[in-house]
């Protein structure tokens, strides 16, 4: 069965995309949830204008994003955490600490953009990536040090 996208779907495309899917699939999942449309020629119509919007809707995040990283390329993040012998923290840095830490700076980053392949567990000097867009990513410093 066709169908057109209403939503990005992970695995499947992006708004405005015409998929074929299993027609379970869209009947149990993707249609009662709104995230897709029976592909007529009508709705093809109507899907061509929402998507040519929401191609100048993802050129401007992509702008903003990239503004974003020109601003946020000195900064950095320094972290106070308990530690014990050998420089190991009571608990761990995470990706909400890192989003907090950058909030106190006046950066309003989610905690799904930072990404870290694991929490950080002990002292020291860190690069976190951080996905500001789907193109657009940026290292930010992170800097983990006992609290006095």
């Amino acid at each position: 069965m066709e169908v057109i996208l209403r939503a990005e779907v992970e695995k499947l495309g992006h708004p405005g995309d015409t998929v074929k899917v299993a027609p379970g699939y869209a009947r149990n999942f993707l249609l009662p949830r709104g995230l897709a449309m029976p592909a007529t020629d009508s709705n093809r119509k109507i899907v061509l204008q929402v998507k040519e919007s929401h191609l100048r809707k993802e050129a401007k995040f992509a702008s903003d994003a990239q503004d974003l990283a020109k601003m946020m390329s000195s900064v950095s993040v320094t972290i106070h955490q308990r530690a014990g012998e050998e420089d190991v923290l009571f608990g761990s840095v995470t990706a909400q600490d890192i989003a907090n830490a950058l909030e106190k700076q006046g950066y309003h980053i989610e905690r799904k953009k930072v990404h870290l392949d694991e929490p950080i567990k002990k002292l020291g000097d860190y690069k976190v990536t951080l996905r500001l867009h789907r193109e657009v990513s940026m290292e930010l410093p992170v800097h983990v040090v006992a609290e006095a």
